[in-house]
């Protein structure tokens, strides 16, 4: 066990696939205990307990935090268990169609809306007056496609480039109660939102995501949640209002340099997590593609 997060409370949600679970895991790992938030039928619980048998402590609450009753029940029912809250993760979110802007279904600009703008607002708002009481943070999970926009899905770029706003006005708001806000914003990342087999992307789109990386291949959950945990730790007391790419260089290279990388180094490395849920993050949900 770390001690970077050591005594730390937490809450992750979308803590129970993909990026989600690597932060857990990472957290439990650095010390901290954890509140997994996840839907019906997310393995939350198998996360929970695979902390638990590697001698870290988590509990679940499970509820779809874009309604108000649940965004209030997650954040009592850590204050509940553990008497404070240090740390606010708001990962939750989806990325459910591939198609231009005057063919995306409203119901789809809805939804991305509601999973990943009120979702993240909720949480924050209930959380706020806990994190002031520790001199917390809290820390969103954007993505390079709030920096750069997202072609066929220009809804999702949209809702990203609202978190990245919305972090840095609750930095300087909050910054007198020595309140922190950061983003994380991760490029193409291996969970099942990359592949054309469980994400939205065809396969054109999957090319093109690995192209546009100068490392030519995927980030993994562990490299993300290795950012997330400096973050959220007092090594990084004097980082708020921030947006911290985890885009292997995607942004400043403008192009499609990634078939320039050589074979060692588009190999990821090796981690230590155990993840077991990388590929599950849009199991059961109703996914668009239009070509």
């Amino acid at each position: 066990m770390g001690i970077k997060l050591k005594d730390k409370v937490a809450i992750v949600t979308g803590g129970g696939t993909g990026i989600g679970e690597a932060i857990c895991k990472k957290f439990a790992r650095e010390g901290a205990k954890i509140l997994i938030n996840g839907l019906s039928g997310d393995p939350i619980k198998d996360v929970a307990k695979a902390i638990a048998d590697d001698g870290g402590e988590a509990i679940t609450f499970e509820g779809d935090v874009s309604d108000e009753a649940a965004a209030r029940g997650c954040v009592d029912t850590a204050i509940k268990r553990y008497g404070k809250l240090d740390i606010l993760i708001n990962n939750a979110g989806v990325l459910l169609a591939n198609a231009q802007t005057d063919d995306m279904p409203i119901e789809m600009f809805d939804e991305h809306i509601r999973c990943n703008v009120r979702s993240a607002f909720l949480m924050t708002k209930y959380a706020l007056p806990h994190l002031r009481k520790t001199r917390g943070n809290v820390i969103s999970a954007g993505s390079e496609g709030g920096v750069n926009g997202q072609p066929r899905n220009t809804p999702y770029g949209g809702t990203k480039a609202f978190l990245h706003a919305f972090m840095m006005g609750v930095a300087v708001e909050q910054a007198q109660y020595g309140v922190r806000a950061n983003c994380v914003a991760p490029g193409p990342i291996d969970t099942a939102w990359t592949h054309k087999e469980t994400g939205a992307v065809d396969a054109k789109v999957e090319k093109a995501l690995l192209s546009s990386v100068p490392f030519g291949r995927r980030g993994t959950p562990a490299e993300v949640a290795n950012v997330y945990a400096f973050l959220a730790s007092d090594d990084a007391s004097y980082v708020t209002g921030a947006v911290w790419l985890v885009d292997g260089g995607t942004t400043p290279a403008k192009s499609a340099v990634g078939g320039l990388a050589r074979r060692e180094i588009s190999k990821p490395p090796a981690n230590d997590l155990d993840l077991h849920h990388s590929h599950e993050g849009l199991k059961d949900k109703e996914l668009v593609k239009i070509s």
